[in-house]
């Protein structure tokens, strides 16, 4: 069971002055809340991609190759990469690198993306969003499993008989990520790869159809059951009780749910669903380190997961309300995580 922890690298507001913190600011902020996370023991980083005025990471490459020199064990993950507006000759060689830096700890979560920003910044048209990904993942494994690759497609020119150096040491492990269409799912199956759920809303039990339909037919394209990997990939965030998460965080996620909805024509976020999120049955997992656990550990059970990550910074809490809230999971909540695990 692999417990960590997930960024976009949310940008605080200043409503005063209508402008978005610094980006560097926030940059060696992460990297010191990602130090505390390798240093308490945490399995993984994942960051994810944006393309967007409110987040601070656009290259994950970049950010997580500046992780690899100030972390020991920790994995360094992508979260998603946006495969389908990405080269993925240079999304292998840039990730192979990271991996030969890291002496092996790079992980690519490769995904279409529920952002779109990317597709008109690096010239894809968005009518094919899906045909994009299902070419793209097949190169991106066939050029991590093989060298030289002879490959031919429909959106890129074709290779022949091509090495791409540098070559990791091993394959690059690479997650499908998901957010609850069949069609991924059946994909990441097919294909035999690891499989994360983001589970941002609603409520997680709703999921579980779709995570037995990956099992299923994981195991009926005939992979091996003893390598089959799933993750839940949802908000997440640790106070030190459920007062101070209403009262002070509350704000922060509202703000940053309204901004992105603003995009996408969501009606303003209401205190009432934030509090049914928080719920025993709701999609957040937020709240003091034992209710944060037990809500780990109910969802661990009932899905059968090998990976948790939680998502910490939507809305940009402070630089130390971010290494609070990673103490206290690391120190409170993955603890009883991995003692419940080990118990039963």
């Amino acid at each position: 069971m692999e417990l960590g922890i997930g960024m976009f690298g949310d940008l605080s507001y200043d409503s005063s002055q209508q402008k978005f913190q610094p980006v560097a600011e926030k940059l060696h902020e992460i990297i010191e809340q990602v130090q505390l996370a390798d240093d308490i023991g945490l399995d993984l980083i994942s960051l994810g991609e944006h393309h967007r005025p409110d987040y601070s990471i656009a290259s994950t490459e970049i950010m997580l190759a500046a992780l690899s020199t100030v972390t020991k064990r920790i994995k360094l993950a992508s979260g998603v990469t946006v495969l389908s507006s990405a080269d993925p000759v240079k999304v292998y060689q840039d990730y192979a690198t990271l991996d030969l830096i890291s002496n092996g700890r790079a992980e690519i979560i490769a995904g279409r993306g529920s952002f779109i920003e990317s597709f008109p910044l690096f010239g894809y048209d968005l009518k094919d969003y899906n045909s994009l990904f299902e070419e793209k993942i097949e190169l991106l494994r066939k050029i991590n499993e093989e060298d030289p690759v002879t490959w031919s497609g429909k959106h890129r020119a074709p290779l022949s008989n091509q090495h791409i150096y540098p070559r990791a040491n091993q394959p690059i492990p690479i997650w499908i990520a998901v957010g609850g269409t069949p069609e991924s799912v059946h994909r990441a199956a097919k294909l035999g790869l690891p499989l994360i759920v983001a589970i941002i809303g609603g409520q997680p039990r709703q999921f579980k159809p779709l995570i037995e339909f990956y099992k299923e037919e994981y195991l009926a394209f005939g992979h091996d059951p003893d390598k089959m990997q799933i993750g839940v990939h949802s908000h997440t965030f640790v106070a030190e009780s459920q007062e101070k998460l209403v009262e002070q965080y509350y704000p922060l996620y509202a703000a940053q749910m309204d901004r992105v909805g603003a995009s996408r024509g969501w009606p303003p976020y209401a205190k009432q669903q934030f509090l049914f999120g928080i719920h025993k049955e709701g999609a957040l997992y937020m709240g003091d380190p034992n209710y944060v656990a037990e809500k780990i550990i109910s969802t661990i059970e009932m899905f059968g997961i090998t990976r948790y990550v939680a998502h910490i910074d939507v809305g940009a809490p402070s630089h130390q309300e971010m290494m609070q809230c990673i103490e206290l999971f690391g120190a409170k909540v993955v603890p009883q995580i991995r003692k419940a695990i080990s118990n039963s």
